[in-house]
């Protein structure tokens, strides 16, 4: 692709994304409303990986706070950019290695992928090093659950689930927050994975433990939240395909 037509797709994106955050909020309106719940404890993260800090800069400037990014270099660099928005929240949502929790752990407010326990691990030894804990709150994390056994979803499987929180538990760095699934495309798939999630949180200790569901994306947001999603993580219904 060449520089002129990047740009001209920049800036068509660019134009769209007010708009866009606008239709996105409505939908969590009209589906908080169907489900009898207050829209307000449904928290929208705009997942903008592999998008322009410029395009972030646009969605904050509208009001957006909670950003998404799926890659530990992308979210360390566009962190250190972007370091001016002081109330933006970077939510990191993509699988993490533990090579890369260093990065991670220094750069982003909620991490949702902790999928085992040697990550948990490592994670709170890098979060502790950054002085969470300590001199800062300590960082908010979500236990990733593949609660359709597929091979090719990252996430603890429901048999792994009790151990893995035990070891988020155990690191005085971390604060466990809810649980995160990735579900399959189909709409009827994902009401299953997401009733799973939710009857797995119900298993161990319910929302007094585990308080956030962070599930629902832009073609199933309606579904997740009917099934008591709090976080929802849309990138294309805001930023356009990739």
């Amino acid at each position: 692709m060449n520089d002129a037509l990047e740009d001209v797709i920049s800036e068509s994106e660019s134009t769209s994304v007010p708009s866009r955050l606008v239709a996105v909020t409505e939908r969590i309106a009209r589906a908080a409303a169907a489900a009898g719940r207050d829209p307000k404890g449904i928290r929208l993260v705009a997942v903008s990986k592999l998008k322009s800090s410029a395009l972030i800069r646009e969605a904050y400037a509208c009001g957006q706070r909670d950003f998404g990014e799926n890659y530990a270099q992308e979210l360390a660099d566009k962190a250190c950019e972007l370091a001016d928005l002081t109330e933006l929240r970077w939510h990191f949502i993509g699988h993490l290695q533990s090579n890369k929790a260093r990065l991670v752990a220094k750069a982003a407010h909620f991490v949702h992928s902790v999928d085992g326990s040697s990550l948990a691990r490592e994670l709170g030894k890098r979060a502790a090093n950054e002085g969470r804990g300590v001199f800062r709150e300590p960082l908010p994390v979500f236990v990733e659950v593949s609660v359709g056994g597929e091979a090719q979803k990252h996430g603890a499987s429901a048999s792994d689930l009790l151990d893995v929180l035990a070891s988020v538990d155990a690191e005085p760095s971390l604060v466990l927050r809810g649980l995160m699934t990735m579900p399959p495309p189909s709409l009827d798939a994902a009401r299953r994975a997401f009733e799973a999630l939710v009857s797995l949180r119900a298993l161990h200790g319910g929302a007094t433990r585990l308080p956030e569901l962070s599930m629902g994306m832009s073609d199933d947001l309606e579904v997740a939240i009917a099934c008591g999603s709090t976080l929802v993580r849309v990138g294309s219904a805001i930023f356009g395909a990739r």
